[in-house]
C-alpha cells in the first residue's frame, strides 16, 4: 500500500493540528457549561445532566484530574479538568476520524443483524434522521464505536458530552476536506498521533522541564520508516523461515541472494530486505607442491545474515511478537500479513483463518500512553478488514501499561466487595493479595510503562490468581449506574490486568 507523499502528509499535519485546538476548545466550553470542574452543578442543569457531570468527574479523576474536597461525594468540591479536556476532544475527533478511514476503504458498515452492509458518509447523511442522529457525521462515528468496541468503550460518559454545534461543525469541515488518498494510504494512522501531539511535544521541550507523567507521553514520538520495519521484520521473521525451509543444497548451489529470496518467498511475501551472507571462498590446495594445477575453488553455504534463529519455536504457529513500545502498531500492522502468510503455508489456513489466528495467537502489544494504544488496535484491525474484508475479530492482545490506579490501595481492595460476587473464606486472602499487587503494581505505571516488571511480585499472583481475580472485575464492570466509581477503578484494573499478564507472559522477541 502506498505511502503519503509529502504534499498530502503536509496537509493531514496541519489538518490535525488545528483539530486538537478545535476540539479542545469545544470540549472545554461544554464541560464549563455542565460546571464539570465547580465546586457543585449549576442550577440550570436538568437531572440527566447533573447525573452527567457527576459521572463525567468521576471519570476525570480516573484520568487523573485532581479533586480539592473531602467530601465523598463525587460531585461536589472544585476539581481540575486538564486531562478530561484532552479526552473529551481526543475521542470526538478520533471517533469520526477513524469513521472516515472506515468509509473510504468500504468497510464502515450499518449494523443489520443479518449482513451488515457497507456505508459511505453521505449514505449516513440520508439515514440520520431515521437513526436518530444530527447528521451523517454523527451516525458514521456511531457506527464507527459499534464495530470497535474494544477501542471506543461504549459506556464512556465521554460520548454523552455534546460539543458545541460550531466547535462540531468545525472539525466535520476540516475532516471532510482532506482527500480521499489519505485514508487510503499505508502509513496515515502512523502519522496522525505524531501530529497530534506535535505541538505539546514542542511546548514540553521549550519549557525544560524535567519530563514526568504528564509530559512523558508527548516526547519520544518518532515515526519509524517503512524500510525500517520491513528490514528488521525480514530478517527476524524472515531468516527463522529460511533456516526451516532452504535444504543443504538450496544453501550451496545457488549463486545470488535474489534467487534465495524467491526459494523463500511466499503469497505476497517476497522478503525483500532479507539478507544472506557466505564466507570468502576458499582455494583447495595439493598435497604435491612439484605438480602445478589450477586451484579449485570450493564455495561456502549461503546463510541468513542475522542467523537462523534455531532456538524459536519449530511453527509459525508459536511464534510470539511483542512490541512493547508500539506506538501506532507500525511492526505489528507489518508483522501481520508475513504471519498469516507463515500460517497458511503451514497449517493450510484460509486468507480470513490465518489471519484471524495470528491475531489470537502471534501479536501482542504494550504501550504506554492509551490512545496510542487505541490508533495501535484501530490501526491493525483496519489492516486485518483491508486483508480478508470485515468480521468480528478475536480479541487483540494489545494493553495499555501507562494507566495508574489513581485511588488508595484500601479503595482498590474494596472493589471485590464492591463487584456484588460471592467471597469465600478461603477465596478472600488472595483476592485482596492480588489487588494490592497490582495497586502497587502500576501505582508508578505513567513514567514505567512497559519496564514494569510483574515477576518481581509474590509468586501466588498473576500466574494463578487472575483466574480467580477476573469475575470479580467483570461483575464490578457490571455494576449499576450509581456506582460509577467502582465502574471506573473495575475498567482500570481490567486492563492493568491484561497489561500485567503481557509483561509477565513468555513472549518470543523480535
Amino acid at each position: 500500500m502506498k505511502s503519503l507523499d509529502k504534499s498530502l502528509r503536509n496537509q493531514l499535519e496541519r489538518t490535525v493540528k488545528e483539530a486538537r485546538d478545535e476540539a479542545e476548545a469545544a470540549a472545554r466550553s461544554a464541560l464549563g457549561h455542565l460546571g464539570v470542574g465547580d465546586v457543585s452543578a449549576p442550577g440550570y442543569l436538568s437531572a440527566a445532566d447533573k447525573d452527567l457531570r457527576r459521572r463525567l468527574r468521576i471519570h476525570g479523576a480516573q484520568l487523573g484530574d485532581e479533586r480539592d474536597s473531602k467530601s465523598n461525594n463525587p460531585a461536589v468540591g472544585k476539581q481540575q479538568t486538564e486531562r478530561l479536556v484532552e479526552e473529551v476532544a481526543y475521542e470526538h475527533w478520533h471517533r469520526m476520524l477513524f469513521a472516515r478511514f472506515l468509509a473510504e476503504n468500504h468497510l464502515l458498515m450499518y449494523p443489520d443483524p443479518v449482513e451488515p452492509v457497507a456505508v459511505s458518509i453521505q449514505e449516513c447523511d440520508d439515514l440520520a434522521a431515521d437513526e436518530g442522529a444530527r447528521n451523517g457525521w454523527e451516525l458514521a462515528a456511531r457506527f464507527a464505536a459499534e464495530m470497535l468496541p474494544e477501542i471506543f468503550r461504549p459506556d464512556s460518559p465521554v460520548f454523552e458530552v455534546e460539543l458545541p454545534p460550531e466547535g462540531q461543525q468545525q472539525l466535520q469541515r476540516m475532516l471532510a476536506e482532506l482527500p480521499v488518498e489519505v485514508f487510503q494510504a499505508g502509513d496515515s494512522l502512523g502519522w496522525v498521533y505524531q501530529f497530534w501531539q506535535a505541538k505539546r511535544k514542542d511546548e514540553v521541550n521549550a519549557s525544560e522541564v524535567k519530563i514526568g507523567a504528564r509530559e512523558l507521553p508527548a516526547v519520544p514520538q518518532l515515526f519509524t520508516e517503512d524500510y525500517m520495519v520491513e528490514f528488521l521484520l525480514h530478517n527476524t521473521l524472515g531468516a527463522w523461515w529460511a533456516g526451516r525451509k532452504l535444504t543443504t543444497e538450496d544453501t550451496e548451489s545457488t549463486e545470488t541472494e535474489k534467487e534465495l529470496r524467491k526459494k523463500v518467498a511466499l503469497p505476497g511475501v517476497t522478503w525483500d530486505y532479507l539478507r544472506f551472507v557466505r564466507e570468502e571462498p576458499m582455494q583447495d590446495s595439493v598435497a604435491d607442491p612439484s605438480v602445478v594445477s589450477v586451484p579449485s575453488v570450493v564455495k561456502s553455504p549461503w546463510r541468513p545474515a542475522a542467523g537462523t534463529f534455531s532456538g524459536w519455536p519449530q511453527t509459525a504457529a508459536e511464534i510470539r511478537v511483542l512490541d512493547p513500545c508500539m506506538g501506532s502498531g507500525h511492526f505489528l500492522v507489518f508483522a501481520l500479513p508475513i504471519l498469516a502468510a507463515l500460517r497458511t503455508a503451514e497449517e493450510g489456513l484460509s486468507p480470513a483463518d490465518a489471519v484471524d489466528a495470528v491475531l489470537r495467537d502471534n501479536l501482542f502489544g504494550l504501550e504506554i500512553d492509551p490512545r496510542c494504544t487505541q490508533i495501535a488496535a484501530f490501526n491493525l484491525a483496519l489492516t486485518a478488514w483491508r486483508m480478508t474484508g470485515f468480521r468480528r475479530l478475536p480479541p487483540l492482545n494489545l494493553a495499555c501499561t501507562g494507566i495508574a490506579p489513581q485511588a488508595t490501595e484500601d479503595q482498590w481492595v474494596a472493589l471485590a466487595e464492591q463487584s456484588g460476587h460471592p467471597i469465600t473464606v478461603l477465596s478472600r486472602q488472595p483476592i485482596e493479595n492480588g489487588l494490592r499487587n497490582l495497586h502497587q503494581l502500576f501505582s508508578d505505571a505513567p513514567t514505567l510503562g512497559s519496564l514494569i516488571d510483574p515477576n518481581q511480585l509474590p509468586s501466588d499472583m498473576f500466574a494463578a490468581d487472575y483466574e480467580t481475580l477476573q469475575p470479580y472485575l467483570d461483575a464490578a464492570l457490571s455494576a449499576e449506574q450509581d456506582n460509577e466509581e467502582v465502574r471506573e477503578r473495575a475498567v482500570a484494573a481490567a486492563g492493568m490486568v491484561q497489561a500485567a499478564e503481557l509483561l509477565a507472559g513468555e513472549i518470543g522477541w523480535w
